[in-house]
């Protein structure tokens, strides 16, 4: 019997295998069979309106932190209550990841999936967190943070290409799986391209850390506007914003941190295992080699307690102009970022990336940047605190809007191309 259609006549169901749907006479149930789902281990009781799992996805492919279904069989009003546990999958002798990466202070919801909110602040007992939502709909979804999948970074390169004659619709390659990877390209006016700056904007090295890829988006909602400070960007700059770049594990609901063999922010090796990793690589040795690779911005989510930070490559990969300019572009997107109300919670102390960092931090990819850069070349990792009341579509895209006013006003600093 199909799994799909089974029908139980009991108060309680429990389900092991992540995607499926259980039925129990039309009230609570649970999927996770569309882009980007992600859960495991499910226990319905109708009765009580609750729901208990773990995250989904196979530990081979990523930390299992990520979780996002959806809830069916409500009635409008019902208070529901999710109680998750850490994942307990692991690979090889690794223990099971920490429970935290798991658990955000406040789940996230939408009743329509495109409308993303914050649940109150979860109750951990132990291993366990609760939260609690009371969704006036019959179905809702709910997940780690506010998704972002394939479909939601095609639909941002079709509207932004739509809208502005500035904006090229792009694709870096197409993955190992065969999917698309989205790119875009801004660039405004009639200067050639060795008069303009190279901007380098990826998002998602690590599928798990969606708000990475709303940063991505804010940057360019306000790159593609109407601001003189855009369309100056546009005018002096090849800008190119890659807003997923772990495409594979993003549309399967995997974490793609520490993935094996190797994730896509450990894969910046001479020869990559990743697709986009190597399309990537080719696109900004294009701009290194015109001597244009001015600015390259790698976007991420950082732990459970972080605030938001920027990771530099180690002082001993910068040559001098570098330096320099890596402390001024950090100092103003410090600024504008900290400015932010309703506050954005960032630290103006930047970390390293240097050889304690990790085993193979030459191939991380602002450390690859770095070492194979121009001379001025500014290459940094901003990682956008997730587990705060403003770590939502609009905080997130707060900050990406900000980061792309400090993008321009430090380029506006830099001696003019030839």
């Amino acid at each position: 019997m199909n799994p799909r259609q089974l029908l139980v006549p009991l108060a309680f169901l429990s389900l092991a295998i992540a995607g499926e749907q259980l039925f129990a006479d039309d009230l609570l149930s649970v999927a996770a069979d569309f882009e980007g789902g992600s859960v495991a281990e499910v226990e319905i009781d109708p009765a009580a309106g609750s729901i208990r799992f773990m995250p989904g996805g196979d530990p081979a492919r990523g930390w299992p932190c990520w979780w996002y279904f959806r809830i069916d069989g409500i009635q409008p009003g019902q208070a529901i209550t999710l109680q998750l546990r850490g994942s307990t999958a692991t690979v090889g002798n690794q223990p099971p990841l920490g429970a935290s990466w798991a658990m955000p202070k406040r789940a996230t919801y939408s009743t329509d999936g495109k409308t993303w909110q914050q649940t109150d602040p979860g109750q951990r007992d132990g291993h366990i967190m609760t939260y609690k939502l009371t969704p006036d709909a019959s179905s809702v979804y709910v997940a780690w943070g506010p998704p972002y999948t394939p479909k939601t970074a095609e639909r941002l390169a079709t509207r932004l290409s739509e809208a502005s004659p500035h904006v090229e619709a792009m694709q870096l390659c197409r993955s190992r799986e065969d999917r698309e990877v989205p790119m875009l390209h801004f660039h405004e006016g009639t200067r050639t391209a060795e008069q303009r700056f190279g901007v380098w904007i990826q998002a998602r090295q690590h599928a798990w850390e969606s708000g990475s890829s709303w940063v991505a988006e804010g940057f360019a909602d306000w790159l593609a506007g109407d601001d003189p400070q855009a369309a100056w960007l546009r005018q002096h700059a090849d800008v190119y914003l890659v807003p997923i770049m772990d495409i594979d594990n993003t549309a399967t609901g995997n974490g793609g941190k520490n993935a094996i063999p190797r994730d896509h922010n450990r894969d910046w090796a001479a020869k990559p295992h990743w697709n986009e990793i190597l399309a990537a690589q080719q696109k900004v040795g294009e701009l290194i080699d015109q001597n244009r690779m001015d600015l390259f911005i790698d976007l991420h989510n950082p732990g459970p307690g972080d605030s938001t930070f920027f990771f530099v490559p180690s002082r001993e990969l910068l040559k001098p102009q570098a330096a320099d300019s890596t402390d001024d572009f950090m100092e103003l997107a410090h600024q504008r970022i900290s400015s932010i109300k309703p506050s954005i919670p960032m630290s103006n102390k930047p970390r390293v990336t240097g050889s304690t960092y990790h085993p193979l931090w030459r191939q991380i990819s602002t450390n690859w940047v770095s070492l194979n850069g121009n001379p001025n070349t500014v290459s940094v990792c901003l990682e956008t605190a997730w587990n705060s009341p403003t770590s939502t579509p609009t905080g997130y895209k707060a900050v990406g809007e900000n980061l792309a006013i400090a993008t321009q006003q430090f380029l506006a600093k830099q001696p003019k191309k030839p």
